[in-house]
């Protein structure tokens, strides 16, 4: 150590830093040490969502519907990420991860997670949610307990609405055993016949009806404030079919029923290079998912050994995939208790902001002078999303708009985005829209639209080979006196106007000529043939991002070491390449000061000595979905910030149609900062810092801030 300062201060001060780091052990960046588990990590954030269900400061039907996206976060991640690494192991092709585990030693370790996770969501709804419900009116009953006159009401809507839509299915040599649909409730029911023989028979519970049947209400019990709610009472559909079981089987004796649930594979490939139509192929693999092979299997802690055995057998699974779960087995099924008429018990509404006209020609609905004078950001869901409908209708209607080029992702159900874009190709624009037919789990939905977008001759491309586009933007040419302009919006979030309200996201609105050319450059690349690859501003993947995202982080460590303190700031629902991983682990080597706003996975282990001392990274699970992607260099001062779609993910990265934009206006490079990444970075209300093993705490500063509170605040003044 003696002559690495002798050997600084001989070339002076300003180099002592370069001096050291020079002279540090040296370390290997692979070490599969220095980096955590994707699969791992993407249970640490179910954890946290688990952890907002248990946080008394939440409204009482908040905590249940935090519990119910626990639910159906873990049915996604056995169908797609548990179903990949079981595609590896029969395919014996490994993808070995950073950390360097096995696809076998992950699956086991997964195991060990998940059965956790359950244990302490079914704590949680059993110890702390129930009680507080029933204090409330909210009485979630099982049919045993039910009163005469609960049980009769049960009864009669089993008679009207449940037993006609029943479909019984026995299991004998003339009757093989039945095919069973991934996520739905079914009994496994033991009958004897007059001859004393032992039969098993199947009864599914109709995915359309409710997990909790609703009871009549009744009025009962004054509230602190005064007011007398309404009580109301459930009893679990699967119990109430039980009850009734001897309807569906007549004649028989009922030895015992027993519910049980089960998870098939989701991810299924599409072979679409060898497509001649890829909307026929893609439609056939949607069909082909429910014969996925079982993944996981979910049953009651009553459930005999030997039902248990004959599930395994006839399902073709691994028995160490069956999770026996002491209470409810679809805690997605709770979500249906969250649309109880309790406003009292819910997050306080807020309405978000609107876009003000600024000038008479908006307020005659001329939203395009606004974007011609300066660009435009919206933050959603503070500010309202309808400014986006607006763009779009006034696009559609404008007889001055020649064109409409359009990315759609996930759509969603009645889209005014679609019906927008109908109504454009109806007033004789040229509309071309890249519907992106390989959504996971909204390609039924996307297919509906590509086929009524090409009905009214819209221009509709699926996608492009071995890519998902999962960019969002829109493109609006119109002829002005000055001659043609391109209007352009770009967003992080989806054009659906649904999870718009839940989700927080950008919108950027520009006539920036440059930007303009760049998305008409894009979509060319879309629709037609194109090998450009010098785009003047936006970072397009798999083309350029990459290598641009690289080489910014690279100038940043660059910076640092020329003395001009060197910042980075992320925010990103993912963190999980393993080359950005590595860069972060350089530039922090290197002295830079790195904060990550990082929602879910992250691969990336901060504050390891000698490694990444100087990076922070702070996840947040509130009120709204965390969507938003933003990258902040600060640039020797010169500070630039980018938005757009793209995680931190190999996909994203390369195998992905992606976006990031770069912000040219100042005050919004400020709102990025001071607004949003700072207050997140802040956040000790709602954030928890990750620690280098890989879990996450909570702030040692104690306080109530809560930055997306903060948002509402500032954007409702």
């Amino acid at each position: 150590m003696q002559s690495i300062v002798t050997d600084a201060l001989v070339a002076g001060s300003s180099n002592f830093k370069v001096a050291f780091e020079e002279r540090r052990p040296p370390v290997s960046l692979d070490d599969p040490t220095l980096f955590v588990n994707r699969e791992l990590s993407a249970l640490e954030f179910q954890r946290r969502v688990l952890e907002e269900a248990r946080d008394p400061g939440n409204p009482l039907l908040e905590r249940v519907k935090f519990l119910a996206i626990l639910g159906s976060n873990l049915d996604e991640f056995f169908m797609v990420r548990v179903a990949g690494l079981k595609q590896q192991l029969r395919a014996q092709i490994v993808e070995t991860p950073a950390d360097g585990a096995s696809p076998a030693e992950q699956l086991a370790a997964i195991r060990r997670g998940v059965s956790e996770l359950y244990e302490q969501a079914q704590a949680c709804l059993r110890d702390e949610l129930l009680p507080e419900l029933a204090a409330e009116g909210i009485h979630l009953l099982g049919h045993a307990s039910l009163s005469d006159k609960h049980r009769d009401r049960a009864a009669r809507y089993f008679e009207e609405l449940i037993a006609p839509v029943l479909t019984p299915l026995a299991v004998d040599p003339g009757r093989p055993f039945p095919h069973i649909s991934s996520l739905c409730s079914n009994l496994a029911v033991l009958i004897r016949d007059r001859a004393g023989i032992m039969r098993f028979a199947r009864v599914k519970v109709p995915g359309n009806l409710p997990a909790f049947v609703p009871l009549k209400r009744s009025s009962g019990g004054v509230r602190r404030d005064g007011t007398a709610p309404k009580n109301h009472y459930f009893v679990p559909v699967h119990e109430l079919i039980a009850a009734h079981l001897d309807q569906l089987f007549p004649g028989m004796d009922i030895v015992v029923s027993h519910p049980f649930r089960l998870g098939r594979d989701a991810d299924l490939e599409i072979q679409e290079l060898e497509a001649s139509d890829l909307l026929e192929a893609i439609a056939e693999t949607v069909w082909r998912r429910q014969f996925g092979s079982v993944v996981m299997l979910a049953v009651g802690p009553a459930c005999p050994g030997h039902i248990r055995a004959l599930l395994v057998k006839n399902l073709e699974m691994d028995e160490r995939d069956v999770y026996v779960i002491d209470g409810e087995l679809d805690l997605s099924g709770l979500m249906g208790l969250y649309e109880i008429d309790r406003p009292d018990l819910k997050f306080r509404p807020f309405h978000p902001a609107p876009l003000a006209p600024v000038s008479v020609e908006e307020e005659k609905g001329d939203l395009f002078s606004r974007i011609r004078k300066q660009d435009v950001l919206l933050h959603h869901p503070f500010d309202s999303f309808k400014p986006v409908i607006d763009f779009l209708d006034l696009a559609a209607r404008d007889p001055k708009v020649r064109a409409i080029k359009q990315t759609l992702y996930r759509i969603g159900r009645n889209s005014p985005v679609v019906d927008a874009l109908l109504e454009a190709r109806q007033n004789g624009k040229e509309v071309a829209v890249l519907v992106e037919l390989k959504a996971r789990f909204d390609e039924e939905s996307n297919i509906e639209w590509a086929k009524a977008l090409e009905h009214e001759g819209v221009h509709v491309i699926y996608g492009l080979p071995g890519l998902k586009t999962h960019a969002k933007l829109a493109l609006v040419i119109r002829e002005e006196p000055d001659g043609i302009r391109r209007y352009v919006h770009l967003g992080t979030g989806n054009y659906n106007p649904t999870t718009a309200q839940i989700y927080t996201d950008f919108s950027l609105f520009t006539a920036d000529s440059r930007l303009g050319a760049d998305a008409s450059d894009l979509f060319n690349y879309l629709t037609g043939y194109s090998a450009k690859t010098d785009y003047k501003t936006l970072l397009v993947a798999p083309i350029s991002l990459r290598e641009r995202l690289e080489a910014l982080i690279l100038r940043e460590i660059a910076h640092q070491r020329a003395g001009r303190q060197g910042r980075l700031l992320f925010k990103a629902n993912a963190l999980a390449d393993k080359r950005i991983v590595q860069l972060l682990y350089e530039a922090s080597r290197a002295g830079v000061e790195i904060d990550l706003l990082v929602r879910g996975v992250c691969c990336l282990r901060p504050g390891v000595e000698g490694v990444s001392e100087t990076i922070r990274v702070v996840s947040i699970v509130g009120r709204f979905l965390e969507h938003s992607r933003l990258y902040y260099f600060r640039n020797g001062g010169a500070e630039e910030v980018y938005v757009g779609s793209a995680d931190l993910m190999p996909r994203n990265l390369d195998r992905r149609v992606e976006l990031l934009c770069p912000i040219r206006d100042p005050k919004l490079v400020r709102y990025f900062v001071d607004d949003v990444l700072e207050p997140g970075l802040a956040d000790a209300s709602k954030g928890r810092s990750m620690r280098p093993e890989g879990f996450y705490e909570r702030p040692s500063l104690r306080s109530t801030t809560d930055s997306q509170h903060q948002l509402i605040v500032k954007h409702a003044g």
